[in-house]
């Protein structure tokens, strides 16, 4: 990769980022396009996300993903918000049109295309999302639009709370649970919190009663315990890897205006995968 003072600078604003894979998959796809860009990780904390976000005006970049904990708070900071985005409440793309930052949310239209490419059908089936943060309210968005039922759980109830009033406004079948007790009885349980991102991390649900052919699926893009548990059961499981991928050819063609190589993408990931 030649770097030079024309190369447009693409990245990633997250804590913590030295799990992710997105640097490859894209350097590979402007590698193999032969587009002067770069994609880089950077490490934002908290309390400094407001002078990173300043910084790709300052510095020109073409724009970065968002990833945990700052997809919701970089709302504010944007200078406008995509409708999809703002309904969802949650950004993890940003694109910067000569100063003027948009905001906006390819990550469920990537998880639906992910359980699209392994074969999963949606449609009418009953449906649990473990976690109401950035990433739960994207797929949320797009499953409750396909669901017979969707059920989703958090300990943050207030969290919890405002997803499900946020959705219940356009759907009527979105309900909160208090506690999950069997998730025997869904067809699809997806885990979107971060538990699993750290060894001896807990489940975020017990596997015990879980039977063979239900789906099992992890936002997180490594072989996870509780995947590792649910295919123990004869479940079907799916983890991030898919969603990483399509979230980010949505977001290379918002920076570039360009079609990505999926093959090239796909082959990044599957390389660098843990």
């Amino acid at each position: 990769m030649n770097i030079t003072g024309k190369t447009r600078i693409t990245g990633l604003f997250g804590c913590p980022v030295e799990h992710s894979l997105s640097p490859s998959m894209h350097n590979a796809a402007f590698e193999a396009l032969s587009l002067d860009y770069c994609y880089l990780p950077f490490l934002v904390k908290p309390e400094d996300l407001g002078r990173a976000v300043d910084s790709i005006r300052a510095l020109n970049f073409a724009g970065v993903n968002v990833t945990v904990p700052h997809k919701e708070a970089v709302i504010p900071l944007l200078d406008s918000i995509d409708e999809e985005a703002m309904f969802i409440g949650a950004v993890n793309t940003i694109v910067n049109t000569n100063g003027e930052l948009r905001g906006y949310n390819t990550d469920g239209r990537g998880f639906m295309r992910s359980l699209s490419e392994n074969n999963i059908n949606v449609k009418d089936r009953k449906i649990l999302v473990v976690g109401a943060g950035g990433a739960s309210r994207a797929i949320s968005y797009y499953l409750s639009g396909k669901a017979d039922k969707l059920y989703l759980f958090d300990i943050d109830r207030n969290k919890l709370g405002k997803l499900v009033a946020d959705l219940s406004k356009i759907r009527d079948n979105v309900s909160g649970l208090q506690e999950i007790q069997n998730p025997g009885e869904f067809a699809i349980i997806i885990n979107a919190t971060p538990l699993g991102l750290k060894k001896g991390d807990p489940l975020p649900f017990s596997t015990s009663s879980l039977k063979p052919g239900q789906v099992v699926c992890d936002l997180i893009y490594g072989n996870t315990r509780m995947l590792e548990s649910a295919s123990k059961k004869d479940c079907l499981t799916v983890n991030g890897l898919g969603m990483l991928l399509w979230q980010g050819v949505l977001a290379f063609e918002l920076w570039t205006g360009l079609f990505p190589p999926v093959d090239v993408m796909k082959k990044a990931l599957s390389h660098d995968k843990i």
